[in-house]
């Protein structure tokens, strides 16, 4: 038994293939939008295209919404985590007078000679102030109690330097000096992203879920308004096939339609986001703590691209599930 196929026939057979699909259809169908063509099968206002279109357009919207708001926390937390990852800070315990300024220049002196650190910090009397004044009022209640000082260290993230290496020669070499490298932070906010992250999939899960169900309920409800029709397309000797490529395309029409109504709804939300956020805060310090905790609030261009996705995803939920839906329910009726 010899095999005629060739591989020189499988461009044919791929543009066949693309040819046959429903994609290829429905995009045909909205270039010939207006224009005079066959009436299809499954009319659009036989399976209550509305309702349908409505709820798949709010749960496209959802869907948008979610994956957008969690590549802004998860950008939010990669630079948070570079800027904890590349600072420490150094601790010199409070002191009096010049010696304890001439140990916070020691110090000083000696974290500049340490391979891997691009700078080096150290915080005045006033600076130190100031960060506490929030908490506990005025300069005159912080000058009776012994603050320590701080330092800031700024590593090189091209070759970052051995933090515990440093941690013990400081340790050996001063008293009263410790090192933090924010390592707590790191853990906690991992641990935050990624619960966001799971809540965000969840969300995304249920949305599908919801628009199976839909697709489900009204492919059933076609089904039954459109049996006389499916009953003669039998009797003329339609296939199977033939029947499910109709819905699929009416179907992959409506996702298609409703999921760029969502996903145009949500950018719109995004769009707007800075400038609703620069309103809510009110004033320079309300601002500074939105852009801390979020960023500029601005979705970049690979967010944007998650829409395409989560339409892409959504009109293919409603193809594949009207096709299934629809050869079972014929199975049922042989």
């Amino acid at each position: 038994m010899k095999v005629t196929w060739k591989f020189s026939n499988l461009p044919g057979a791929l543009a066949g293939l693309v040819a046959a699909s429903p994609w290829v259809a429905v995009m045909r169908g909205l270039a010939r939008h207006g224009s005079a063509r066959a009436a299809p099968i499954v009319q659009p206002a036989s399976v209550a295209g509305r309702a349908l279109t409505v709820v798949i357009a709010i749960m496209c919207f959802l869907a948008c919404l979610t994956s957008g708001a969690v590549y802004i926390v998860h950008q939010s937390a990669n630079e948070w985590s570079a800027d904890i990852a590349s600072e420490v800070t150094v601790q010199v315990s409070p002191g009096q007078g010049d010696e304890f300024d001439k140990k916070v220049t020691l110090v000083s002196l000696f974290l500049a000679r340490q391979p891997g650190i691009a700078r080096v910090s150290p915080f005045s009397e006033e600076d130190s102030a100031k960060l506490l004044e929030p908490w506990l009022g005025g300069s005159s209640v912080l000058s009776a109690l012994a603050v320590p000082r701080l330092i800031a260290v700024e590593a090189d993230r091209a070759s970052p330097p051995d933090f515990a290496a440093i941690r013990k020669a400081l340790e050996s070499n001063f008293q009263g000096v410790t090192l933090d490298d924010h390592r707590r932070w790191q853990a906690e906010l991992r641990t935050l992203t990624r619960s966001l992250e799971l809540g965000g999939l969840a969300v995304l899960i249920l949305v599908g879920a919801a628009t199976v169900a839909s697709i489900v309920a009204a492919t059933k409800s076609a089904m039954a308004s459109n049996r006389d029709i499916i009953e003669v397309l039998h009797f003329v000797g339609a296939r199977e096939k033939f029947i499910a490529h109709e819905f699929e395309k009416h179907f992959l029409n409506i996702g298609i339609r409703a999921g760029l109504v969502g996903a145009a709804g949500a950018t719109l939300v995004f769009l707007l986001l800075p400038v609703v956020m620069r309103l809510l805060s009110g004033h320079e310090l309300g601002a500074a703590e939105f852009r801390q905790l979020l960023g500029t609030a601005i979705l970049e261009w690979p967010g944007y691209l998650l829409f395409g996705v989560v339409v892409f995803v959504v009109a293919s939920l409603c193809m594949l599930t009207s096709r299934f839906g629809v050869y079972r329910i014929l199975k049922s009726h042989e």
